[in-house]
């Protein structure tokens, strides 16, 4: 999620979601976002997906993408032509909002997984916390070969970010888990090195960055301080915790970050991330499209 998003004016439609069983027709779900409305996930057909084919020797055959918002996961949902997870084989803790697509598509079997909506709020869960706990549940009960966390971005001018680039994470961190403790502190930050993709790297043309992520939505100077720090390019809400919990389970994953606004431009964050949601999101899909395409019949050791 973009750090810089104005979360707390967002707005939902009403209306179903996405199921793999037959259901009535029902009017198309709409997402209102100050003042604007875009579309969001339209039904795919209610048939049955076919068993993805046997994908060759070593190599990838399921893919996990965690994302954070459906604004940013509609158009992947769309793409792939991926259902819904019926209540009944939900994967997720009783009482949980987190949300599971799947479907095949080539030789892969892809899963996204989201936070959903919070109970009490009804917007999209957001934030390291959620981030953390869905990839947990999702990596624990899926096994994936490999993890895509996918989402906008705030990125820095004063690292070479614009608005529209889409960036490969090289390392994560955060910026807002202050210890001042000796080895302490160094946990908080949690700065790691990211699955290395140098393949999709070269072959996608996408640049590379360092990332720093953080629970809030503003950049503190404490936050400002740890970010210099942390040598980043883009910053976001989810990625380090996602980081986190992929290392527990020893899976690789991969960090694709699309910038929405410019962090330290002089345009406000709001305006301009709503001038570049749409064309963003629609640059993002392609990113994440053509890294499914290339991962498609590739070992992990081809990326």
């Amino acid at each position: 999620m973009d750090t810089g998003s104005p979360l707390w004016r967002l707005s939902l439609g009403t209306g179903s979601s996405p199921t793999c069983q037959r259901r009535p027709a029902s009017p198309p779900r709409t997402i209102r976002l100050l003042g604007f409305e875009l579309p969001a996930m339209a039904p795919p057909p209610p048939s049955e997906q076919p068993d993805a084919p046997a994908a060759g020797a070593g190599a990838i055959s399921k893919v996990l993408i965690v994302m954070a918002m459906e604004t940013e996961a509609t158009p992947l949902v769309n793409k792939f032509r991926l259902v819904e997870a019926p209540a009944h084989e939900s994967i997720f803790p009783k009482g949980a909002t987190w949300t599971r697509f799947y479907g095949n598509y080539k030789d892969l079997h892809l899963d996204l997984v989201m936070p959903g909506k919070d109970v009490v709020f009804g917007v999209d869960s957001v934030g390291t916390v959620s981030a953390s706990l869905v990839a947990y549940a999702s990596i624990q009960a899926l096994k994936p070969d490999l993890i895509i966390n996918a989402g906008t971005a705030g990125g820095f001018k004063t690292k070479g970010a614009s608005v529209g680039d889409v960036f490969l994470a090289s390392d994560v961190a955060f910026h807002d888990r202050r210890i001042p403790i000796p080895v302490f502190d160094m946990y908080g930050v949690g700065a790691r090195k990211t699955f290395a993709a140098p393949n999709i790297l070269k072959e996608l043309n996408f640049k590379l960055g360092k990332l720093s992520t953080g629970d809030s939505l503003d950049m503190s100077p404490q936050d400002e301080e740890m970010i210099l720090k942390n040598d980043a390019t883009v910053k976001d809400m989810e990625g380090a915790a996602v980081a986190y919990v992929a290392d527990i389970f020893s899976t690789p994953a991969i960090f694709v970050k699309a910038v929405t606004d410019i962090v330290d431009g002089e345009k406000p964050t709001a305006e301009e991330f709503l001038q570049n949601l749409i064309s963003v999101t629609a640059a993002l899909d392609v990113a994440v499209t053509k890294m499914i395409d290339f991962i498609s019949g590739k070992r992990i050791t081809d990326l």
